[in-house]
């Protein structure tokens, strides 16, 4: 220790002096290289564990292509939809069964969802090294799917036996199922999802699958269901009013359903029913009356229909179901639900119906008590009022059905096998010219008809149209975007139609040729008796016509018409002398 000076009167200060240099032990020095070394390690750890952990979604991950890693959730959801969103309006390929074709995006609702794709990818585990590829989540209806694919399908290849259950009269008859090939609609899903926007192809091919009902299940509806239904009428309670169920009307009613992958289903099919036991029903029901449109003071006018009050099938039907299977006295509650007629005033009102657009006459002799005129004014009564919309075709045979004595329809010449003899309905052939004719001048398209195979004078030659129930119809199709009214109108010597709607073309005007390879009538002797009818006989000839349609000033349209008459034979009452 080494003394020093101080001021007098303190106490000496004592310095200690440092420790010379020792040597360094060989140990000493490999734990300080050791803690560097693992100082080092554990910084580079932290780098690269900081590294994998930025962002929300782990470093390495990818969804169809696009790299997300090291992203937060919006970044990722912006980068996902940037990339792929172009091409989510990409059809999907489709190799179903050997047939390859395309199905648009939209008619599956095919949409990927880019919330729950990120989401996806942020649940994985980081990766220092490598890539992870997370699948998209993408959806579709599974329903559309299924129904376009089986659209695509050739019905023989599905080989899957449907059951079913019938009735023949009260008696219910079994279809059983059997094992076949048929669509996996969950796998063609998933083929789907994986191909689209990925630009692969979805191979969709077709399995051996059981029927979803099995022989046993169908035996079981039969005897806990069909047969019990149809052993006993069941009352009907509406209110205070009732109606009985007949077994055959419930026959009528209770059908069986299999859908595409076997499943057969029983239900009330209650238009069938209603149909069945339509007296019944109108005991307590008040049908609705539709709105119509007539013409009053030279225009259109529609006329309001009135609500009806009629069963309510829809909640009958369950109500029925769940009965037919107990045994008799059966008994359930109806309730009876206003409805509106099928057309509306405000549905007509959107037809356009407001003017005039064609209207033609045919003149007729006999006056208005010979059968003829009766039947021509019958078949114009039964058209009178026909409204027919926009893209829908008129069939008349349709529209009359059988004009048979039961419809009020009378015997008057027909031609039959050449010749004209009496027969129910004759004279709706001149019904039908009229109503060809204004319908080929209001520029309608012609869809079927054919003229008479004898020339009448009192018909346009070519333009002219013969019917024959059900063989012979008369049908055109409204190919404008109005609705037309049929108003029909008649006097004791002529029949007039004419179409109403908006006026779409300028004219319609028909241009004829000049009557070719004339020939004339041969004479034909009859046996005397009440189907021979006497004739003076006409010529024969070949003649065309073309219809031209004009539109905004310009020709638009013209359509030839070509017909060969036959010579109508002079036909006497009598022997040949």
């Amino acid at each position: 220790m080494f003394a020093s000076e101080t001021p007098t009167g303190q106490p000496p200060t004592t310095v200690i002096p440092p420790a010379g240099p020792a040597a360094e032990s060989p140990v000493s020095r490999k734990r300080i290289v050791a803690v560097g070394a693992a100082a080092a390690v554990l910084l580079a750890g932290a780098g690269a564990a900081a590294w994998a952990y930025a962002g929300d979604v782990p470093r390495g991950t990818r969804i169809l292509g696009v790299d997300l890693g090291g992203k937060s959730r919006s970044e990722a959801e912006r980068a996902l939809t940037e990339a792929i969103g172009p091409r989510t309006g990409d059809p999907v390929a489709v190799d179903l069964d050997g047939e390859k074709f395309s199905i648009e995006a939209a008619d599956l609702a095919l949409r990927l969802d880019v919330d729950l794709s990120v989401g996806r990818a942020i649940k994985g585990r980081p990766r220092l090294t490598g890539e992870r590829t997370v699948p998209p989540v993408i959806e579709l209806d599974e329903a559309r799917l299924e129904e376009a694919l089986r659209a695509r399908l050739d019905p023989a290849r599905i080989t899957l036996k449907k059951p079913g259950i019938v009735f023949a009269g009260l008696t219910p008859k079994p279809t059983y199922p059997a094992t076949g090939r048929n669509l996996d609609v969950a796998a063609a899903a998933t083929a789907v999802r994986r191909a689209w926007l990925a630009g692969g192809t979805a191979t969709v091919t077709l399995v051996s699958r059981p029927p979803a009902t099995s022989r046993e299940q169908v035996d079981a509806l039969v005897a806990d269901l069909a047969t019990p239904a149809v052993a006993a009428p069941v009352t009907v309670t509406v209110g205070d009013k009732s109606l009985t169920l007949s077994p055959r009307a419930i026959a009528r009613g209770l059908v069986f359903r299999a859908d595409d992958n076997g499943l057969l289903t029983p239900a009330i099919d209650g238009g069938k029913l209603h149909a069945a036991a339509a007296r019944e029903f109108a005991a307590v029901e008040r049908e609705p009356e539709q709105a119509t449109i007539t013409v009053a003071g030279g225009r259109p006018k529609i006329l309001a229909g009135t609500p009806g009050d009629m069963v309510d099938l829809a909640r009958l039907g369950p109500a029925l179901l769940a009965v037919l299977p107990d045994p008799a006295p059966r008994t359930v509650a109806a309730v009876l639900s206003r409805q509106e007629g099928a057309t509306t005033e405000d549905d007509l009102a959107e037809l356009g119906v407001k003017e005039k657009v064609s209207t033609f006459t045919t003149y007729f002799t006999g006056g208005s008590r010979s059968p003829r005129s009766q039947n021509i004014m019958t078949v114009a009564r039964a058209v009178d009022g026909a409204v027919v919309r926009p893209g829908a075709t008129f069939s008349l045979n349709g529209h009359t059905g059988e004009r048979n004595y039961a419809a009020g329809y009378r015997d008057a010449p027909v031609i039959v096998g050449g010749r004209l003899e009496p027969g129910v309905g004759g004279g709706a052939s001149q019904f039908t010219t009229t109503l060809f004719n204004a319908a080929y001048y209001a520029g309608l398209e012609d869809v079927e008809h054919k003229p008479h195979s004898f020339y009448f004078s009192r018909y346009p030659a070519v333009i002219e149209s013969t019917i024959f129930y059900p063989t012979l119809d008369l049908k055109f199709r409204n190919t404008t975007p109005y609705g037309i009214l049929i108003d029909t109108s008649y006097t004791s010597r002529s029949v007039t139609v004419s179409m109403w709607s908006t006026k779409v073309y300028d004219s319609v005007r028909t241009v004829r040729s000049p009557r070719r390879t004339i020939t004339s009538p041969p004479t034909v002797y009859r046996e005397p008796g009440p189907k021979c009818i006497t004739s003076s006989g006409l010529p024969g000839f070949t003649q065309d016509a073309w219809r031209v349609i004009r539109k905004d000033g310009k020709e638009v349209a013209r359509e030839k018409f070509t017909w060969r008459y036959d010579p109508e034979p002079r036909f006497i009452c009598g022997a040949k002398p």
